[in-house]
């Protein structure tokens, strides 16, 4: 029979055991993303290539200088647009889920 002080420290100590699997979990986790980041960040979505910055109209955007692919960050269509005087603008925001500020 186990006495009311082992069943309290079997639990203390299963608390414990389920606090760093979920630290560990978390840490795991951050781990992959990061290294998912050094391993894609800036390589073109279409090809793997590295690509480049480079300006355009005063814009600061990514260029593949194998296949020519485009990378945009969030609001670089819109400053590259300029002001939406139809409705294209916000028929590509609906497309791709953004908003024009």
């Amino acid at each position: 029979m186990s006495s009311p002080e082992d069943e309290y420290f079997a639990k203390i100590e299963a608390e414990k055991k389920a606090r760093l699997a979920t630290l560990l979990e978390h840490d795991d986790a951050e781990k992959r993303a990061a290294d998912l980041k050094a391993l894609h960040h800036l390589h073109c979505g279409k090809c793997g290539e590295e690509m480049f910055t480079t300006s355009f109209k005063g814009v600061d955007i990514e260029v593949c200088p194998a296949c020519g692919a485009v990378l945009l960050d969030p609001g670089e269509l819109q400053q590259l647009a300029g002001e939406d005087r139809g409705s294209a603008i916000a028929t590509l925001g609906t497309l791709f889920g953004f908003r024009k500020s």
